[in-house]
C-alpha cells in the first residue's frame, strides 16, 4: 500500500490493488482467442450496473470501426460493458462496421444486456483481414472467466508491442462516501495522442452525471494523455473511456460546482497521469523517459506547446539515446514549437531522478559544463529537461522516451 497522498483540496487518497475492478460492482476478464500468435487478445469489462459513461476520441480523420460503434452506443451517456481485441485494429476494412456491432450483440446476447450498452475497441495491425471467429470462439469464455480479481489478465489482453501492462487504482474519501478509480491502458508505439491515448479504460464506482463525467474527462486528459509522445503519429484507434457506476453510494456529481467534483477530478488526474507516464516509459525500443518541464511561462498553452514539443523532437530523441548532450537540439525544438519566445531569457538543465543536474544552458547561450556529469545523467532510465522561461508563473509537464535502433526493428516488421 503507497503512502497517502492528498488532492489539491485536500482529500486524502491511497494506491489499493485490483485495476479496474478495485471499484465496486466492477468484474473483468482476458483470454487468449487467436487474434496473436500467442498471449491474450481479448478483454472484457463489466459493470454490474450501468453505468454513466464518458469517451475521448482520435481526432485522425481515419477511424477504426469500433471507435464509430463505441460513439454511437455511448450517446445517451450509458453503457454497462466494454470489450476490447488485440492484435487486429479493425480499421480500413470493408466490413468493419459490421463486426463491430456484431461483437456487441454477441457480448449482449452472451451478458443478458442490450447491444447498446456495450462498447467496444480493437488494437493492432491497420487494414488486415478481420474476422468474426475469435469473437464467437472467445467471447463466452470471456463472460465466464469474469470475476474480481481478473483485472490483470484484462490488462495483459489489451497490449501489442508494450512490454508490460499499465494499470492502477486509488481510493479517495468523497464527503459522504469512500469511493474508488481504476485504470488500464495499452500504448507503445503510434503515440502522439490529440484527444486521447491509444487505449485507456477507466472504472469508478463514484456516482457522478454523464456530462460532468465527460467534462472531467476531457479536462484531465488535456493534461495527461495528451501530454505524451513516443513517435509522433496518431494512431486511428486512439480512445479513452470511463465507466461510472455509483456503487460508492455518494451523491450524484451533477455540476462541475459540486463539493465533491474537484476531488473526484483530481483522483482521475493521478490515475490518467500515472497510466500515460507508463505508456511514454514503454515507448518502442525506449531505454529512457523524458520529463520535460517548461516552468516561468506567462502561459499555460505556451508552456505545453514547449513541452510537447521537446519530447517529440527526433533529434531531441536521438540526442539521449546517444547520450549526447546537444543543447542546439533543445533550443531549436523551443524555437518551433509554434510560440513567441525571448530565447536570450531562456535557462535548461539536465537532471536525473536522484537530483543530479548540470546547466547546459543560460540566457539563451551555451554554457560550459561538465560533459562527463552530463554523458551520465543522460545514461539514466528517466532524464528531465528543466527550462525556465522567466516570463511569468505558468508550468507544463510532457513526457516521452528516446528514440533507438530497436524502435525501428519493431516498426519494419510490424505486420510480420
Amino acid at each position: 500500500m503507497a503512502t497517502t497522498l492528498k488532492t489539491k483540496k485536500g482529500t486524502e487518497w491511497k494506491k489499493v490493488e485490483g485495476n479496474i475492478c478495485a471499484p465496486n460492482g466492477f468484474t473483468a476478464s482476458g483470454v487468449e482467442a487467436g487474434f496473436k500468435k500467442k498471449g491474450k487478445d481479448l478483454a472484457l469489462i463489466l459493470s454490474r450496473t450501468l453505468s454513466s459513461t464518458a469517451s475521448v476520441y482520435t481526432q485522425n480523420s481515419v477511424k477504426g470501426a469500433p471507435l464509430v460503434v463505441t460513439k454511437e452506443h455511448s450517446a445517451n451517456g450509458q453503457a454497462q460493458a466494454i470489450i476490447c481485441n488485440s492484435g487486429n485494429a479493425n480499421t480500413c476494412n470493408a466490413n468493419g462496421l459490421e463486426i463491430a456491432k456484431n461483437v456487441c450483440t454477441l457480448v449482449g446476447e452472451s451478458l443478458g444486456i442490450s447491444e447498446k450498452d456495450v462498447l467496444v475497441a480493437s488494437t493492432g495491425v491497420i487494414g488486415h483481414p478481420l474476422s468474426m471467429d475469435p469473437f464467437k470462439a472467445g467471447i463466452d469464455e470471456l463472460v465466464e472467466n469474469l470475476n474480481e480479481t481478473s483485472g490483470h489478465a484484462a490488462a495483459q489482453a489489451i497490449l501489442t508491442t508494450d512490454t508490460d501492462t499499465k494499470e492502477t487504482a486509488i481510493q479517495f474519501d468523497l464527503s459522504d462516501a469512500t469511493a474508488r478509480i481504476g485504470g488500464i491502458s495499452k500504448g507503445s508505439g503510434m503515440i502522439h495522442p490529440n484527444m486521447a491515448t491509444m487505449l485507456g479504460f477507466i472504472t469508478t464506482d463514484v456516482a457522478i452525471a454523464p456530462d460532468v463525467l465527460q467534462l472531467a474527462l476531457k479536462d484531465v486528459v488535456m493534461d495527461t494523455f495528451n501530454m505524451i509522445s513516443v513517435d509522433g503519429d496518431t494512431s486511428t484507434n486512439d480512445m479513452v473511456t470511463v465507466l461510472a457506476n455509483g456503487e460508492s453510494g455518494n451523491k450524484e456529481i451533477q455540476s462541475d460546482q459540486d463539493p465533491d467534483y474537484q476531488s473526484f477530478k483530481d483522483v482521475l488526474h493521478a490515475v490518467c497521469k500515472e497510466l500515460a507516464i507508463a505508456i511514454a516509459e514503454d515507448g518502442e525500443g525506449a531505454s529512457t523517459l523524458i520529463t520535460c518541464n517548461v516552468l516561468n511561462a506567462t502561459n499555460e498553452y505556451k508552456a505545453k506547446a514547449i513541452a510537447k514539443q521537446v519530447i517529440s523532437s527526433n533529434l531531441v530523441k536521438a540526442a539521449v539515446y546517444g547520450r549526447d548532450a546537444n543543447v542546439g537540439r533543445l533550443l531549436c525544438a523551443v524555437g518551433y514549437s509554434g510560440v513567441e519566445v525571448d530565447y536570450e531569457t531562456i535557462d535548461i538543465y539536465l537532471r536525473s531522478e536522484d537530483y543530479r543536474s548540470v546547466c547546459v544552458c543560460e540566457a539563451g547561450s551555451i554554457v560550459l559544463f561538465d560533459e562527463e556529469k552530463a554523458y551520465e545523467i543522460l545514461g539514466t532510465d528517466k532524464l528531465f529537461i528543466d527550462i525556465y522561461l522567466y516570463e511569468g508563473q505558468e508550468q507544463a509537464t510532457a513526457w516521452g522516451c528516446d528514440l533507438t535502433h530497436e524502435y525501428v526493428n519493431i516498426n519494419s516488421a510490424y505486420r510480420t
